[in-house]
């Protein structure tokens, strides 16, 4: 039947207090204010190897570096886009 993407979240110390803290709680709200908790599953990881570059988040295997406030709508929106298109 139909997989899940899967939206990782490093929560490794050097990501989570350069903002991935924040992050979490926007990505969840993003995920049901869309409808694709049955979609996407999200969960946390403990480091990628790349504390230097991070916040990080893996979405359906691609890495995305330095993920903030400001762009992870659009990273979301461009990982995810296939799936909101379903939704529609």
């Amino acid at each position: 039947m139909n997989h899940r993407r899967e939206l990782i979240i490093c929560l490794g110390s050097s990501c989570f207090s350069r903002g991935n803290s924040s992050l979490l709680k926007i990505i969840q709200r993003y995920i049901n204010l869309h409808g694709l908790s049955e979609k996407v599953h999200f969960k946390g990881d403990h480091c990628f190897g790349s504390c230097s570059e991070g916040p990080s988040l893996k979405i359906g295997g691609k890495l995305y570096h330095q993920v903030s406030d400001e762009n992870i709508h659009s990273i979301l929106g461009e990982a995810l886009h296939d799936l909101l298109k379903q939704e529609k």
